[in-house]
């Protein structure tokens, strides 16, 4: 089985594939992130509470936008999987061109969707959408070429961000409100929140679709912790909330001999 391992700012994201089949799903914390060992017994605990023997765990795939988790985690693969993990980064096989100025400055969570989007919907032109810590937009061509895209911050960063850095504005749970119109402080936050975010997306997509398509709206997959949010925006073809982990899936097998091509 094949354990993967996405590491966001806010959470690690992690599943367990037996074959094609995703058997579970979890979430961790990545602050506090823990040491190897606390790593390690967290992942052997989770996997045995979801009916998953670690000891199946043959191989471990791993994407992270946290370069310091990079090296407890490896230790917890090794030392309780008894493997190195494979680390989806610059110079390892994706199956697309990249064209970004600099290559090395993509986050491998925005790859492994471009790589899912792409095998899930290959010869399409794609927009992939991401709303977790930041809302993340990425263009792919039928051709198989990763454009780039677009970067905002998250409803959490953003609820934060207005909690810390004014006076008397508070910390709200986010939700999607019933009405445009706040008549409480906290409603019009969460107003503010998820309607801004919403109305950023539908503008988004739109501008992509004119500048990079020609007006050919794309195939849009959204992704990420608070996607299904804003499923009923109908800006999104389709949900699917595990696409990173598939891309990493596809990523791991793309570079395993002899299966790897270029």
């Amino acid at each position: 089985m094949l354990l993967c391992l996405d590491i966001g700012n806010t959470q690690i994201h992690g599943g367990v594939f037996d074959g094609d089949t995703l058997r579970c799903q979890f979430r961790k914390s990545t602050q506090p992130l823990g040491s190897t060992d606390e790593l390690g017994i967290f992942f052997v605990s989770v996997l045995r509470e979801n009916g998953v023997d670690p000891r199946s765990i043959g191989r471990v795939a791993v994407c992270s936008v946290v370069p310091a988790a990079l090296h407890p985690i490896r230790g917890a693969s090794n030392q309780y999987f008894h493997n190195d993990p494979f680390v989806l980064q610059a110079g390892v096989k994706t199956g697309l061109k990249v064209k970004y100025r600099n290559p090395l400055e993509v986050g491998a969570d925005r790859i492994a969707g471009a790589i899912a989007a792409s095998q899930r919907r290959p010869g399409a032109d794609l927009i992939v959408v991401d709303c977790g810590t930041a809302t993340t937009f990425d263009v792919v061509t039928a051709a198989g070429d990763y454009l780039g895209g677009v970067i905002l911050p998250g409803l959490g960063v953003s609820a934060e961000t207005l909690a810390s850095r004014t006076a008397k504005l508070p910390r709200v749970e986010i939700a999607r409100p019933d009405f445009v119109l706040g008549r409480s402080t906290v409603e019009s936050i969460q107003s503010g929140l998820y309607h801004g975010n919403a109305g950023a997306i539908r503008h988004i997509i739109a501008g992509l679709t004119r500048e990079v398509f020609g007006g050919e709206r794309p195939h849009v997959i959204g992704t990420g912790g608070f996607a299904r949010m804003f499923e009923d925006e109908r800006q999104f073809d389709e949900l699917v909330p595990e696409l990173v982990l598939l891309g990493l899936k596809r990523a791991d097998e793309l570079n395993r001999e002899p299966e790897g091509r270029a």
